[in-house]
């Protein structure tokens, strides 16, 4: 389940517009795009524009989940959810590549690249939000970021997508402490 938690946060802040660690962010689009998914899924050499640009429609979907997630709004990201897994046809199977250990996938043998990682993120999110890690999905909390991410700590008191936000924060926290006003 981790693998495709990683895999649905990665693909949110490759493939969806918004704000990063403090700036204006625009999802890459073309030969960029397919890039931006193998950068994001860590595969997919046969990976084609086509399959990229359904993957970026995946992400814009999971975002929402998030977003609701974040928003403690439940039913939402429920109803995203149950949409995608309807849409990708997401059903449990073990799988096992020779020499490799059997795996759970959620897709079947023949589904393409794209719905097979679509239909595995949707299951894993739905997981995450029937389970334990429902008030875990969440939008980082530094300014001009909207950048996604699962809690994964022991306290669940992550706030920040990444270390560099985090900073950011902590360092304009810092120097408005010590901002001496003049009079």
């Amino acid at each position: 389940m981790r693998t495709l938690l990683d895999a649905s946060v990665a693909l949110v802040n490759a493939l969806t517009d918004g704000q990063a660690r403090g700036r204006h962010y625009l999802a890459p689009e073309g030969a960029e795009r397919v890039g931006a998914v193998r950068a994001a899924l860590s595969a997919g050499a046969d990976l084609g524009p086509d399959e990229a640009d359904r993957l970026a429609d995946t992400a814009r979907a999971l975002r929402a989940v998030f977003e609701a997630a974040a928003a403690d709004r439940l039913d939402d990201a429920a109803r995203v959810l149950n949409t995608l897994l309807l849409e990708t046809g997401a059903r449990p199977q073990l799988d096992r590549a020779p020499g490799e250990p059997w795996q759970v996938h959620f897709h079947g043998a023949d589904d393409s690249y794209a719905i097979g990682w679509s239909a595995g993120c949707a299951t894993g999110l739905a997981m995450a939000l029937g389970g334990d890690y429902a008030g875990r999905l969440g939008l980082c909390g530094a300014p001009r970021c909207d950048r996604v991410y699962v809690d994964t700590s022991r306290n669940a008191g992550r706030q920040f997508c990444s270390t560099a936000c985090q900073n950011r924060v902590k360092a304009a926290t810092f120097r408005a402490r010590h901002t001496t006003t003049p009079t």
